[in-house]
């Protein structure tokens, strides 16, 4: 049974690429579109390859720390990380890709937001068992999560690098 465990989830974003980038990429405002999420930088602003940023991700004090290095970056494209914690561990990215119309030449719908992790699943073969159960409920919260800041983007509230500074998740 593996130990690898994947989920990619996509949504349309009536936006320009840079918008979509400005905004994902805007770790401190994360946590407003990300479900119980937190993120900081660690190091400088945590934009470029060896960039180093730190997610929170749980309610109140329970939860885990999932510290990131950016392996790849390039705007307003692709974002690609190596996560390095004690619990999750494995790659992530997100891509911007053009999402032309159905029928429309030269496109104009916008892009499609994807979000993809590849993870090491600790605990063995309880591990690929318990993701089994919660794949679909990753799934749902990654997939609310985009589709809010798809919706914010799209409504000229998400200028990307406006977030404040976040709260440390310790």
């Amino acid at each position: 049974m593996s130990t690898r465990g994947q989920v990619e989830v996509a949504v349309p974003v009536r936006a320009s690429a840079q918008a979509v980038w400005d905004a994902v990429t805007d770790w401190p405002a994360q946590g407003e579109w990300m479900t119980a999420t937190r993120v900081r930088a660690v190091d400088g602003d945590g934009r470029g390859v060896g960039g180093r940023i730190e997610a929170f991700t749980g309610l109140g004090g329970f939860g885990f720390l999932d510290t990131m290095v950016v392996t790849q970056w390039r705007p307003p494209a692709r974002c690609a990380v190596l996560h390095t914690g004690r619990v999750l561990r494995g790659t992530g990215e997100f891509a911007i890709e053009d999402a032309p119309s159905p029928g429309r030449r030269g496109g104009g719908a916008g892009v499609r937001l994807v979000w993809r992790e590849e993870l090491d699943l600790p605990g063995g073969i309880a591990g690929a068992l318990g993701w089994r159960v919660l794949r679909p409920l990753v799934r749902l919260a990654v997939g609310r999560s985009l589709t809010r800041l798809a919706r914010s983007v799209e409504r000229g509230e998400s200028g990307g690098r406006g977030g404040q500074a976040a709260a440390s998740p310790r």
